[in-house]
């Protein structure tokens, strides 16, 4: 063989080294990222399923600012029977008022003798009149509407209100 081919010759099995040596790191770092990023996902799955644990209790309370969860008066929800409606009353009968909440929507709440009405003071059924903000907590009904438990008179607030 000639000096020049046998030059050529190493020079490829040179370079053909080199290339395998390259795939080599190239599968290392490939599979060290690979690694990495399991690492991340199994930390973060971890994180979401502590932070679930984390949203109960009686802690529950100072980080939404009301209990169980309830995010701000005026909304009506529904936890396990638990209805609450908050807003104006806008009408009144001998078993119900009508309350028009902040969204602009209305909500029938029945009452009777043993339902709770107070206010900073000790409250009655004639304190309910048309025109004067309440909250109250009961029981959803099926259609929709709460029978009262009790009934918080409220200050009246403008909704236009400005928080300083």
């Amino acid at each position: 063989m000639s000096n020049s081919r046998q030059r050529r010759v190493k020079l490829l099995e040179l370079l053909i080294n080199k290339k395998k040596i390259m795939q080599k790191e190239n599968s290392k770092k490939i599979g060290l990222g690979i690694v990495g990023i399991l690492v991340l996902v199994g930390v973060f799955y971890g994180g979401m399923v502590y932070g679930k644990g984390q949203n109960s209790g009686p802690m529950e309370k100072f980080r939404t600012g009301m209990p169980n969860g309830i995010d701000q008066p005026g909304e009506n929800k529904k936890m396990s029977g638990l209805g609450m409606v908050s807003g104006e009353i806008i009408s009144k009968d001998d078993k119900s008022i009508t309350i028009k909440s902040m969204d602009g929507g209305s909500k029938i709440v029945f009452f009777d003798t043993n339902t709770a009405v107070s206010k900073m003071v000790s409250g009655a059924l004639t304190d309910l009149i048309v025109g004067t903000q309440i909250s109250g907590t009961g029981t959803t009904n099926t259609d929709g509407s709460v029978t009262a438990k009790s009934i918080q008179i409220r200050p009246n607030v403008s909704q236009n209100a400005k928080v300083q």
